[in-house]
């Protein structure tokens, strides 16, 4: 009696509102259903171990002007990049492997899911990036005006010729293949295939880049833009560029962004940048901006790549193999609810409630991440939701022992929820962070469906952490207010026997 009255009397400890805590959690499991259906995420992602998805097979050669041969040094870069680059669109679960041996080596990529054809667009972009001044532009296909134009120009016959050949128009002028030569001058055609460019050599590579990021500008709402920022010496160099060009009539005093060997955009230079940042327009769409800044990001590929087919790859192991990690894991939940409803009578209740939430919070966001990062359900992730179920259970065993070590030293249960609670959690919070820790620690240094498992884990910890402090133990504290609870009831798991103040013989004899 006077811990609830200390508790009244007081103005420092607030009073706990357990019955709201419970409203406010399940209300917020269900707007986040709302949300999920709102947005159409109403389905989960499964991996290609369960769905299948897209694989493409790409072929290594050396760039223009390189010379050599294709080393396993180059290859693996090449794998680092472009898994760096799908990992960046979000937990995908694709794999990106080299196979083959000697010259005959390949990068094969394979991504659940029909979107898988954007994934393989991304990543076999060499993403060779260079800033080239303009010295002429023109229409987007050749007319008997281009030779006035080219008059008293240092253009070879070769490279006039080449110019007064490229038609813009078609396609294949606009697909860009990298391989260009930053050191020599260059004629392409620009992204959307309008204007035909000769450009000076180029002072400033993908190379003098520290990072990129994709943004949207807010005040002029002209769309999606990729800002850079140079490297120190990148800096330097992008300053002396835009000052040399700042000056002279048009079209010189333009800097063209080329791509893989494409203009993606040639904004006039009024005057010098010498902040060390940049940014790269072009009627961007979201998706587009956020490609290039990644594979910007991560560094240009070492090699060219020739595509092969694009191909849909069946399940390697099916519904059968889902259906038996679903069955294992409702079977793990069944016995861990039977086993605290034996052990733990009523307040097994409380066991079956959490694991529900949980359950219910775990599949939204599944469904969240799957819309919002690209999560994807393998068979590994399924196995770490099953393995966090064990460490779930721990939490309320960790409580409810604690609860009934504070009722065999006398005290209520009214009183034993709650100094109980202050001794278990410490306990469940470290536990729970050794499990997180390890299971950040596992996605980073790890690939493929091994990261998978990790990330499930993980989020599955947090949320047993969300379930024991918003659902578990405000329910504990509305059980522990009930007359059938607080009187030691035979089956409320709370009685004497149950604690183990009386045994069984003694309870007989005293009968």
């Amino acid at each position: 009696m006077s811990y609830g009255n200390s508790q009244r009397n007081s103005g420092e400890v607030r009073k706990p509102r357990p019955a709201r805590t419970l409203t406010l959690t399940v209300l917020s499991t269900l707007i986040l259903y709302g949300v999920a259906f709102a947005i159409g995420a109403t389905s989960i992602n499964l991996g290609l171990d369960l769905r299948g998805g897209t694989s493409v097979t790409l072929q290594p050669r050396l760039q223009g002007g390189q010379s050599g041969e294709i080393t396993s040094e180059s290859i693996d870069q090449a794998v680092s990049i472009i898994r760096q680059r799908v990992n960046s669109l979000g937990v995908v679960e694709a794999e990106v492997t080299a196979e083959g041996t000697g010259n005959n080596r390949q990068i094969v990529i394979s991504v659940p899911g029909e979107t898988g054809r954007r994934v393989v667009d991304l990543v076999g972009q060499t993403a060779e990036l260079r800033f080239r001044q303009v010295l002429l532009v023109a229409g987007s296909i050749p007319t008997p005006d281009d030779g006035a134009l080219l008059e008293g120009s240092s253009l070879s016959t070769e490279q006039a010729a080449t110019f007064q050949a490229l038609d813009c128009t078609k396609p294949e002028s606009t697909l860009g293949s990298g391989g260009d030569d930053a050191n020599s001058l260059m004629i392409t055609c620009d992204r959307d295939g309008v204007a035909r460019y000769i450009l000076a050599p180029a002072q400033v590579v993908g190379s003098d880049i520290k990072g990129a990021t994709a943004a949207i500008d807010q005040q002029s709402a002209s769309g999606w833009f990729v800002s850079l920022d140079f490297t120190g010496d990148g800096s330097r160099k992008f300053g002396e560029l835009t000052q040399s060009v700042v000056n002279l009539a048009e079209p010189q005093n333009q800097v063209a962004i080329v791509l893989d060997g494409v203009v993606v955009s040639a904004p006039r230079i009024n005057e010098a940048i010498l902040g060390g940042s940049a940014q790269i327009t072009g009627s961007f769409s979201q998706l587009e901006a956020q490609d290039l800044a990644n594979v910007l990001k991560y560094g240009s590929l070492p090699l060219a790549f020739d595509r092969g087919e694009v191909q849909q790859i069946s399940p390697t192991l099916g519904n059968d193999q889902l259906q038996a990690g679903l069955i294992a894991g409702g079977l793990g939940l069944i016995l861990v609810m039977l086993y605290s409803m034996f052990y733990y009578r009523a307040l097994g209740l409380v066991v079956v409630g959490s694991l529900a939430i949980a359950a219910a919070q775990l599949v939204i966001l599944f469904l969240l991440l799957g819309e919002w990062i690209g999560f994807t359900l393998t068979l590994a992730a399924v196995a770490g939701a099953i393995v966090a179920i064990g460490i779930t259970a721990d939490s309320f065993i960790v409580y409810f022992e604690r609860i009934r070590d504070e009722m065999r030293e006398g005290k209520p249960l009214r009183v034993a929820a709650e100094s109980g609670w202050l001794r278990a959690r410490r306990t469940i919070i470290v536990a729970d962070l050794v499990s997180i820790i390890s299971a950040v620690i596992l996605y980073f240094v790890s690939v493929g469906s091994v990261r998978g498992f990790a990330f499930t884990l993980g989020l599955t910890t947090l949320v047993d952490l969300v379930v024991i402090f918003l659902f578990t133990k405000p329910l504990v504290t509305l059980l522990a207010k009930n007359k059938y609870f607080q009187a030691g009831g035979k089956y409320s798991g709370v009685s004497p026997r149950s604690i183990g103040v009386v045994t069984p013989t003694l309870e007989s004899k005293g009968a």
